[in-house]
């Protein structure tokens, strides 16, 4: 029977390595544990931080990995709730205020994120929400954003990991 579909759980994970080169370039793995999947990414700043501006920022990236994952469930649940789609383009918008006092390190902010959804689809508009709803429940990213997390820093000192 089709409504005796067992839930089951299953776990993404992803382990970041970063590495010091140059003035501010930080060269990142970024790897699948058990998966298989290995990439080699880059970040460096412009002259504000003292880079040489040769890859680009962090927060590039975030920008990147939030307007994609958000992309990628809405083309991959149109197919699973049957909405035609022939294309999709999505402009996100980050916005971060730092604050800084002298010459103290400054401190960043979240000020807001939000997006611009333009389907290319002659589904009705009920069906177009009903998708991005889904998208937005299946992006990780989004997902992540919506809620307060956690975040642990710990230090290496000698042999032993501190909490920071």
């Amino acid at each position: 029977m089709a409504g005796d579909q067992k839930e089951h759980e299953f776990e993404i994970l992803f382990q970041a390595t970063g590495r010091s080169v140059g003035k501010m370039r930080s060269e990142i793995t970024v790897s699948r544990p058990g998966g298989g999947e290995t990439y080699e990414m880059a970040t460096d700043e412009g002259d504000f931080h003292g880079g040489d501006g040769t890859a680009p920022p962090p927060l590039a990236y975030f920008a990147t990995g939030f307007t994609a994952c958000l992309m990628t469930q809405i083309r991959a649940f149109a197919k699973r709730l049957d909405v035609p789609i022939n294309g999709v383009v999505v402009t996100g918008h980050y916005r971060w205020t730092g604050r800084q006092k002298g010459r103290e390190p400054y401190v960043g902010s979240p000020g807001g994120f939000s997006f611009d959804i333009d389907l290319d689809s002659d589904a009705s508009t009920e069906d177009q929400i009903r998708l991005i709803d889904a998208a937005k429940k299946g992006c990780f990213i989004d997902q992540t954003m919506a809620v307060a997390n956690d975040v642990g820093h710990r230090l290496k000192v000698g042999d032993d990991w501190v909490d920071v």
